[in-house]
């Protein structure tokens, strides 16, 4: 399966340390495809350097030992062709997740999870794990 992260899941394992989602990441990593969009890899790097700056290293280090698939997220989206979500900074991660027609996108964001789509279906790292690990 294609499995997109969101930056929260990533923020959460790489950054915070979380060992549960760290190891969800090496189990994806392992048995299926990371993708990971341009929106995310630049929204991970914003926030980590505005949060977390002592962190930013861990950043980089990830990205370079993670075996990703990259897509591109569109700078212009027409809002129409895409299911309504509350939150609008997150319509680019939706549309990037539609639009590559990946099977799974992994977020910690309530907004995400209310988003009413047949594909890719919506999961917590929580669920995720309970459904395939």
């Amino acid at each position: 399966m294609r499995i997109m992260l969101d930056t929260n899941v990533i923020i959460s394992a790489f950054v915070l340390s979380s060992q549960p989602l760290t190891k969800m990441i090496d189990v994806i990593s392992e048995n299926h495809t990371i993708v990971l969009s341009t929106y995310v890899i630049a929204e991970l790097k914003r926030v980590v350097r505005e949060k977390f700056p002592d962190k930013y290293s861990l950043v980089e280090n990830f990205l370079q030992r993670l075996d990703f698939e990259l897509v591109y997220t569109p700078e212009v989206i027409d809002k129409s062709k895409f299911p309504e979500i509350r939150d609008k900074k997150d319509l680019p991660i939706l549309v990037s997740a539609i639009i590559e027609n990946v099977d799974i996108l992994i977020s910690g964001d309530k907004d995400f999870i209310a988003v009413n789509v047949e594909r890719p279906e919506i999961l917590t790292s929580k669920s995720f794990v309970d459904k395939y690990c």
